[in-house]
């Protein structure tokens, strides 16, 4: 390691400091994989957030960068840093399982291009991260870092993993429903969906076309502009707003979470309102109530017309609850997707003009912290309706349950307020000064 070296533990690093530090000289990407993949061996038997790692293709990248580095030539705000992708993603030359039996496996020869762009910013890809079959919600063999116990979510159940249990500064997720969030609240990290087409989802499995989001997974909300940025080629910028947020609450989100929860929300929004935040109440529109039913749908349908070819020859290996989906899908009839795509477009028109009033809808992430158990990824329902309309959401930590497990809470902005939401997270996060870690 050079002289100064930037970190005891440099796996400890976030995504923007990892960055700066290889940038600088004060760390080689070689030291930052190699502690990433000591602390892989460490926890990974316990965690299982990783389908395949190629460390061997990765300390040649490394040995790459380094070399770069020390001829003054930083290709990208990712240099030298490793990260991983959940696996419905391609990544060249690894296999993408989609977290199925071997018959829907595939070595892709080109990356999805939310890969390529990681790779552009001089990104080391270390992996493959577990996700749930076809990312829907049969269960990843992934536990959460904090207690192994209890789920991490899903269905980007080994990105979050891996974040929280410092095996990668920065993993890439997908949201459909609530597949980025909702296990970043359950295992106490920063996730990032931002605002629907942002994103290139090629070389992505798709679940719904309509709904599918790539995401970022990173441990502040800063290294998640700094991930999403690159992703995206817009460079978003983490810095808090010159004046307190305008924060939305919605009630009637309140009332549908477990009253622990409900009373953290509250407790949070007097807290940001104590540091100057204005939090205003706001009634989300009546087709509210039938949101859920239509995205269900809308899902559905989706998932079986991707699905269909390969489901009449592998029915009874697709998992029960990709397998149920798939084959409701291929019941709905036509006029039942159409109605429910009106039914979700009609909340997108009305929720907005709520959204762009405020800087931010504060809410719950999920209904409570991780449910004990691996045989349940968790309630959705939380996310569903922000991915349904398209819009940007994030999840930060907030706190530590009594159970020992973190909680979270969601911020929402307006389709296409993207930069703005990082800026009031920021906000946010300052308030929340949230510095836990699990115990590995």
């Amino acid at each position: 390691m050079p002289s100064g070296e930037a970190a005891v533990h440099p796996q400890t690093l976030g995504l923007a400091e990892a960055a700066a530090a290889v940038r600088a000289g004060r760390l080689t990407s070689g030291a930052l994989l190699d502690a990433c993949l000591a602390q892989i061996d460490a926890v990974e038997p316990r965690v299982k957030a990783w389908v395949h790692v190629d460390a061997p293709s990765a300390r040649a990248t490394a040995a790459e960068r380094d070399a770069e580095a020390r001829a003054g030539r930083v290709r990208g705000p990712l240099h030298g840093v490793p990260v991983g992708a959940k696996d419905i993603i391609d990544v060249a030359g690894m296999p993408t399982t989609g977290g199925a039996r071997p018959w829907a496996h595939t070595r892709p020869g080109l990356d999805a291009t939310c890969v390529a762009r990681l790779r552009a910013a001089s990104a080391v890809v270390l992996g493959k991260t577990h996700t749930t079959q076809f990312a829907y919600r049969d269960p990843a063999p992934t536990a959460n870092p904090w207690n192994a116990d209890h789920t991490p979510g899903g269905s980007s159940s080994g990105s979050a993993a891996a974040v929280a249990a410092r095996m990668v500064p920065l993993a890439l997720g997908s949201q459909t429903v609530g597949s980025v969030l909702r296990p970043a609240a359950f295992c106490g990290v920063v996730g990032y969906k931002g605002t629907y087409g942002l994103v290139p989802v090629d070389g992505v499995i798709p679940l719904a076309w309509s709904f599918d989001h790539v995401g970022v997974l990173t441990r502040s909300v800063a290294d998640a502009a700094l991930g999403f940025g690159v992703l995206t080629g817009a460079g978003y910028a983490a810095t808090p707003p010159a004046r307190p947020p305008r924060l939305a609450l919605a009630p009637e989100l309140l009332a549908r979470a477990e009253p622990a929860n409900a009373a953290q929300i509250q407790a949070i929004a007097t807290a940001l309102a104590a540091a100057g935040a204005s939090v205003t109440e706001v009634k989300l529109p009546a087709v509210f109530a039938d949101l859920h039913a239509a995205g269900q749908v809308v899902v559905e349908s989706e998932a079986a017309a991707y699905h269909e070819p390969s489901f009449r020859q592998h029915a009874d290996e697709f998992w029960p609850g990709i397998r149920a989906g798939v084959a409701s899908g291929l019941g709905h009839p036509a006029p039942a997707y159409v109605r429910a795509n009106r039914t979700r477009l009609a909340f997108r028109e009305e929720v907005m003009p709520i959204l762009a009033a405020h800087d931010a809808l504060l809410s719950p992430t999920a209904p409570g912290v991780a449910p004990r158990g691996l045989g349940w990824t968790g309630d959705a329902s939380f996310c569903a309706p922000w991915s349904w309309s398209g819009t940007p959401s994030i999840s930060l930590p907030s706190g530590v349950a009594p159970s020992g497990l973190p909680t979270a809470v969601q911020l929402t902005a307006a389709a296409g307020g993207d930069a703005s939401l990082f800026a009031v997270a920021a906000w946010c996060e300052r308030v929340l000064a949230f510095s836990a870690a699990p115990g590995l």
